[in-house]
């Protein structure tokens, strides 16, 4: 019988901490809630913590996270470094359309 090893879980960088100030920094696992990693860090972070997210969450994965998105995450700034980088272009949808339409309401 071989055991299986367990990855230790990989842990955000301090320098994190400020970007997700609202929430138990300790806690935050960089799978399970890596939306909200990646939002706080395109809207906030500077290039350091841009190139941290690409080398862990990949170019692929992170475009498809981000296309997964509405526009209305980013500041728009950011929407616009965002095509031009990664050549993601949102169909803009209003926070309030996405509840609505996340609750088929």
């Amino acid at each position: 019988m071989s055991k299986s090893i367990a990855k230790p879980k990989m842990k955000l960088p301090e320098s994190f901490r400020h970007l997700l100030w609202s929430y138990r920094f300790s806690e935050i696992d960089i799978e399970e809630h890596k939306k909200t990693i990646i939002v706080n860090v395109l809207n906030y972070g500077d290039m350091d913590q841009w190139r941290w997210l690409i080398k862990t969450y990949g170019r692929k994965q992170l475009k498809e996270i981000i296309e997964s998105l509405s526009a209305s995450e980013f500041r728009k700034p950011v929407v616009i470094l965002l095509f031009l980088l990664l050549g993601i272009k949102f169909k803009y949808v209003s926070r309030s359309d996405k509840i609505r339409a996340e609750k088929n309401i």
